[in-house]
């Protein structure tokens, strides 16, 4: 080895500093080191993985490949893993607690070193299970054991602030386009709709509810399933940003002008939300952040340390398509 010959020590030497566990003098250690800078010399990461037992790599489990929600997330996680030496595999659930299964169990063949679990519907009790066999750490979730930690928004609260948002702007008629049923962030949203309604004093309306799938064509057609009842409202309350897309076209094509006509809040906060016409007001989920300190939590649970990562809270962003009621 080039490195040792400079450095004037043996091979393993070398290695044994480089993985840390050596137990030599100063001296030999600076000159390594010295050897190493004057040779621009960059230590083969996945060799040492596989003398550790590991694969160096970390599963990914997104639920829509497609969607821009997990686009900022895993690109809070390839940010995360710059420079730590490990490669990420990214597969697909599609909201499938069966498939989410199988693809666990696809990565744990292959070996991978711990599992970032980007929402789903498997159960927690899935989840723990697995996280015997590798680490995981999953989002929209509340877990916390020595191999399994859970991040939680609060879905709840975040509904609160876009509902709250509305009624101190004069709105009483909010229309809501909800995410499925059996969605837990989607029941949790409707908590809060139905929280902020019941503390200005507002009756809940189940006519104004109209349930969507977070997809932008949902939120066209439950759009225009609140046209079709002939209901009264002067805000719609969208549970995700791309619901609030396809709220805005539906609106568009009737001449309802946005916010003149009729306020409209999202929730999430995607890039393309501050491009839409008019700019989108919304709920900011922390997603790039989510998905760094995600990795994060991972790396450290996986080299044996604490994991003390917490995500910021959700915050209401005020653009343009919203206006006090005239």
């Amino acid at each position: 080895m080039d490195v040792a010959r400079e450095a004037g020590v043996s091979p393993s030497t070398v290695s044994r500093i480089l993985n840390g566990t050596a137990r030599v003098s100063d001296d030999k250690r600076q000159a390594v080191l010295a050897a190493i800078a004057e040779m621009n010399f960059a230590p083969n990461q996945m060799a040492q993985g596989l003398k550790k037992g590991r694969s160096m790599t970390i599963g990914i489990v997104v639920q829509d490949i497609s969607s821009p929600f997990f686009d900022e997330t895993l690109r809070g996680v390839d940010d995360g893993l710059k420079g730590t030496g490990y490669a990420s595999v990214i597969v697909s659930g599609h909201w499938n607690a069966e498939e989410e299964a199988d693809r666990i169990r696809l990565l744990l063949a292959r070996k991978v070193d711990g599992i970032i679990l980007l929402s789903g519907r498997m159960s927690d009790q899935t989840v723990l299970n697995f996280s015997t066999q590798r680490p995981i750490v999953s989002t929209g979730r509340a877990l916390r054991t020595r191999s399994a930690l859970g991040f939680k928004m609060d879905n709840e609260h975040g509904a609160y602030l876009a509902v709250h948002h509305l009624i101190e702007l004069g709105h009483r008629r909010i229309a809501f386009i909800s995410g499925p049923s059996n969605n837990i962030d989607a029941i949790e949203r409707l908590a809060g709709y139905t929280r902020a309604l019941a503390e200005a004093g507002i009756a809940l309306d189940p006519q104004l509810i109209v349930e969507g799938n977070y997809h932008e064509a949902s939120g066209m057609l439950a759009m225009n399933r609140l046209f079709d009842t002939h209901q009264q409202f002067t805000a719609v309350f969208a549970a995700n940003d791309l619901s609030a897309y396809g709220a805005r076209l539906a609106l568009y094509r009737k001449g309802i002008r946005v916010p003149d006509d009729i306020s409209l809040v999202g929730f999430d906060d995607l890039p393309g939300s501050s491009y839409t016409t008019p700019p989108l007001t919304t709920i900011r989920q922390p997603l790039y952040d989510i998905g760094r300190i995600a990795t994060h939590s991972l790396l450290c649970i996986i080299n044996g340390g604490e994991t003390r990562g917490e995500v910021p809270p959700l915050e209401l962003i005020v653009r343009e398509t919203t206006r006090r009621v005239r």
